[in-house]
């Protein structure tokens, strides 16, 4: 449909920009939300324990900030890397496999908001669902 739309190749160059932008976008994303974790971990553990008190995830709270923490990282050097691969060889296999790790992570932040009953902190994460979910578009592209 996009062809039709684009009329053969015109818009491949915009296709690129976009994909670029969105992996720009999601490692920056990641990496700042990955690394302040890091930075602040005592922090984020006190914060996330709080929230999460109340539910089935409460005896294991450290070790899913652990995994969400590298998933978070692992995002946004994947992602940050596609974008490099993408400007220097214009190969995606980077791009896509940070971006589907974002995808990722985004679901398992969104599954603790539901279950910690904190509807308005997953309300908040589906705009980079959205906009994740348009880069593996946009990667499937040409």
């Amino acid at each position: 449909m996009l062809d039709v739309v684009c009329m053969g190749t015109e818009c491949e160059p915009a296709i690129r920009i976009a994909q670029l932008c969105v992996c720009v976008f999601l490692s920056v994303l990641f990496l700042q939300s990955g690394i302040d974790k890091v930075r602040h971990w005592k922090d984020e553990l006190g914060w996330i324990t709080d929230h999460f008190s109340k539910t089935a995830f409460n005896a294991v709270v450290p070790q899913l900030l652990g995994v969400i923490t590298l998933f978070e990282l692992s995002a946004g050097v994947l992602t940050g890397a596609g974008a490099a691969m993408l400007l220097a060889t214009g190969d995606k296999d980077i791009a896509l496999l940070g971006v589907t790790v974002s995808a990722i992570s985004l679901i398992q932040l969104f599954l603790g908001q539901r279950i910690a009953k904190d509807y308005p902190g997953a309300a908040v994460l589906v705009p980079y669902f959205i906009v994740t979910i348009a880069g593996l578009l946009l990667l499937a592209m040409n």
